[in-house]
Formats: structure tokens, sequence, C-alpha cells
């Protein structure tokens, strides 16, 4: 359960965004109109510390996949991953971070993945009662409820095209940054693979957004 605070951001996620995507080696430079939020979905950090929420990005005809963290503190030896800060009326000064090359994130994503979760779902506070808040964006793990998730020791991102691989514990992670409409569901993923699928409005077809394997 994610538990979203009224607040008032400076700067804002799609300035931040809008500032992060051009620095990117997987962003197509073209449209010098800045880049739309399509939806979010985000994910639970059981200690409740971290905030993990992912957006789905429109800019020119393209969409992107942007993970992000966001952290009361300095995530220690993270320094090239640090999208921007961010302040928070209400949580006080935030680091934002490209998700990919956060530990609880690329735990969170493991989890979602192979024991076949959803995203977190998400509540405002109002008046002292906590009112449900639809995602944006919806997303499935192809896992099983049964799944042991292995410990996870993440090696840093590593990013080719469009695409992050992450080796974590017994696991290789691969999350897509530039999303492939064509790439859906159906009839299914690689056999071996499990997946994290996603749908938001205008992409009712469940599109492939992550996925894991173990590693050879």
């Amino acid at each position: 359960m994610a538990i979203l605070h009224i607040a008032t951001l400076v700067p804002s996620k799609l300035e931040l965004i809008a500032q992060h995507l051009p620095k990117q080696p997987w962003f197509i430079a073209g449209d010098p109109a800045g880049p739309t939020i399509l939806g979010a979905y985000r994910f639970d950090d059981p200690d409740g510390e971290v905030g993990l929420e992912t957006h789905l990005v429109l800019h020119a005809a393209t969409v992107y996949h942007v993970p992000l963290s966001y952290r009361g503190a300095e995530l220690p030896g993270a320094g090239e991953w640090l999208v921007g800060t961010m302040e928070h009326s209400v949580l006080g000064k935030r680091w934002v971070y490209d998700a990919c090359a956060d530990p609880v994130y690329v735990a969170a994503l493991a989890t979602a993945i192979l024991t076949g979760r959803q995203g977190a779902q998400q509540f405002v506070e109002v008046d002292g009662k906590l009112e449900p808040r639809p995602s944006t964006a919806e997303v499935n793990g192809s896992g099983t409820p049964d799944a042991v998730v292995p410990a996870l020791e993440p090696q840093p991102p590593v990013t080719a095209g469009g695409v992050t691989v992450i080796d974590a514990g017994g696991l290789r992670l691969r999350i897509a940054r530039v999303v492939d409409r064509g790439q859906t569901i159906d009839p299914g993923p690689t056999p071996g693979e499990l997946t994290l699928s996603g749908t938001w409005k205008g992409q009712e077809v469940p599109v492939k957004l992550a996925s894991a394997e173990p590693l050879p």
C-alpha cells in the first residue's frame, strides 16, 4: 500500500523527468516539445522509507519507461544515478534516483515479477482518512504467489540500447527504457522468462516492461 501526500513539489516530477531524459543514451531526440506523463505505477517498500514510482512518458512518438526512487537522504555510492532533488511540502527535501540503481527498487521489481504481483494500491490521506486513488497505469507480474525470491545483491545497472540489465543474486533483470508497444504479452513471454507487463490509457493491450530470468 502506497500512502500519497497532497503536496507541492519543487521542481515537479515532470520537470525533473524533462531534464533527465535528454541526458540518457536511450533518449531519441527530435521534438522540441516537452514530455507528457501517460501514466504511473508504484511498488511498495516493505520498510516504508523509499518511494518507488515508475512513469510512462511520451516524447514525440516514443514512450519511455522511467523508474524513479524517492529518498529522504542520499543513497551512498549512487551519485551518478541521481536524477535531482526536490522540495516536498510535507516530507521536506527528497533525493530522486534512477531506480534501476536503487536496491529497494530492484527487490520490489524482482518480487513483483516472480510472485505475480500487481502495482501497489495507492491511497491519499484526506481529513485524517485514507481514500483510494486509482493508478494511472496497471502492471502485472507473470510469476506465481508461491515463488521464492532469492537473496539479491544487485550489481550496478548496465544499459545498452533501450534496455537496462541488472544482475542480482541468481537473476538477470531487464528493464525496458524505450517501450516497444508492439511487444505485447500475447501469446506469452519467451520460455523460461517471467515478465512485468503494463497497460495505461491508450495502451489497453499489455506490453512488456521488464523481465527476469536465471543467470546463464
